[in-house]
């Protein structure tokens, strides 16, 4: 059976719904959502519907079907759990041409209900034609993860700017081109950002026709690797970028989700060979910006924690470019996860500290009394050249031998390995297993919480876990 797509304008309308529990509660929230004038007859109501009713928002008409008869309504919906009564309402309601609805009784329905995606004024509906509402709700979430909360603010805005647009462009194919700029760049970012004043202000601009090509540089985590940890804001401008940097940290399945059209420039440091001086890489935003494209500056963890953003926001700014900042799962919170290592628990660890490992620095610039306290976990980015240095001089200041200790490579990827030993032998084991940079080395008592708690650890598919002696 095929369905013929439609949204009813309900507004006071009257509309019944039969029956008084869960299924009748949110059938209701559904029409109140709509506006419409809603009556239910059920002989008692389910304690969501009674709160409405208290709050006369619907009418209750305390009683069954079809003791208490239809009055003239524009639209039923059925949701009782006597199948009888259900089918007599379907006929009632057909006689008298009144679309209807049963709860999961498609045969018995003139019109189904879809899966919804509710962006006001902006609605997706979802319909399997009655053949699997467990689909259309897993399409929903689909869509739901890609279309950002803040839509139907864009849609408000685009009313509220139609006339003026109209106005000072009367040619149509210019109007629509100014449209699918506006829609699909800075302003709309804008008003997604929740900035409508900036917004307003861009527009004003646009119109005037002295807006000057500018684009803008957009500074997003791309995570520890594994795309399934990108948010749904990272998603979304990437796939808009005109052109992305980006480091060797961002994972080839993360690069793969920009816009397939970007244009994708290299930008990737390693320890003491830089492909890129970060003076260089800033001139290369504001340059790009300046010529109206959006940058994508793809940065792998977090581009606030050890990653060099607060530098590049800092060129920017000084340059009036504007830019935009997502957070990334940083690497430390990420692998630690993935591995089955908690960076805090109530019985091992009251605090977190992260830190650069630098070879050439055994004391890592920092106070060894802050890194050797009880109850403590440390995480150490790029630390894996300086791993013994970093283990002896941890000992040194006061860690037992025996302290557990660490180490992830390519964490959260399926390529991920983790060796777990203690700090005397660490860098022994990480040298046998051979490990490799990205790497991150956890120290601290919660090392010894990864035996129980590793039950998704990437790592268990492809064997590569480690454990060392003395772990």
């Amino acid at each position: 059976m095929s369905y013929y797509p439609v949204f009813l304008n309900l507004d006071a309308q009257p509309c019944t719904v039969i029956g008084g529990g869960s299924v009748a509660a949110r059938k209701v929230e559904g029409l109140l959502d709509a506006g419409a004038a809603v009556e239910v007859i059920a002989p008692r109501l389910h304690p969501a519907l009674a709160a409405l009713h208290t709050a006369g928002r619907i009418r209750w008409r305390a009683g069954t079907y079809p003791e208490l008869a239809l009055d003239a309504p524009v639209l039923v919906i059925a949701a009782t759990d006597d199948a009888a009564v259900n089918r007599a309402v379907s006929a009632n309601c057909r006689a008298r041409r009144i679309p209807v609805n049963v709860a999961d009784a498609p045969e018995l329905c003139s019109f189904i209900l879809p899966a919804v995606v509710d962006r006001s004024p902006i609605k997706i509906a979802i319909s399997s034609a009655g053949t699997s509402p467990i689909l259309a709700r897993r399409i929903k979430a689909r869509i739901e993860a890609e279309l950002p909360a803040r839509y139907g603010a864009l849609a408000r805005f685009a009313e509220r700017w139609r006339t003026p647009v109209r106005e000072a462009v009367p040619d149509p194919a210019a109007r629509r081109r100014l449209w699918e700029e506006t829609l699909d760049g800075p302003i709309a970012e804008r008003v997604l950002d929740g900035r409508e004043s900036q917004a307003d202000a861009l527009m004003q601009t646009a119109l005037a026709g002295t807006s000057p090509a500018r684009g803008e540089v957009y500074l997003v985590g791309a995570g520890p690797g594994d795309p399934d940890l990108l948010t749904f804001r990272a998603l979304r401008l990437m796939q808009q970028a005109d052109v992305v940097l980006y480091d060797r940290l961002v994972t080839p399945a993360i690069l793969d989700l920009v816009r397939k059209e970007a244009e994708r420039i290299y930008v990737g440091k390693a320890r003491s060979h830089h492909a890129v001086p970060q003076e260089e890489i800033n001139a290369r935003l504001i340059a790009l910006a300046r010529a109206g494209r959006r940058v994508l500056r793809l940065k792998g963890g977090d581009p606030f924690i050890f990653g060099r953003g607060g530098e590049e926001i800092d060129q920017l700014a000084a340059q009036g470019i504007p830019f935009q900042v997502v957070p990334g799962i940083t690497a430390a919170s990420g692998c630690a996860a993935y591995a089955g290592i908690p960076l805090t628990h109530r019985d091992h660890a009251h605090s977190c500290v992260f830190l650069t490992g630098h070879p050439k620095d055994a004391a890592l610039g920092v106070d060894w009394r802050t890194l050797t306290q009880p109850m403590q976990t440390l995480v150490i980015y790029m630390g894996l050249q300086g791993l013994a240095s970093i283990c002896a001089a941890l000992i040194a200041h006061g860690l037992a031998p025996s302290h557990p200790a660490a180490v992830i490579q390519q964490g959260s990827t399926s390529a991920q390995r983790v060796v777990v030993s203690d700090l005397a032998h660490l860098a022994d084991a990480v040298s046998t297993a051979a490990l490799k940079a990205p790497t991150l080395v956890i120290v601290g008592e919660v090392v010894r919480l990864r035996e129980r708690l590793r039950w998704f650890g990437l790592e268990e598919q492809s064997e590569n876990a480690f454990t060392a002696p003395g772990a």
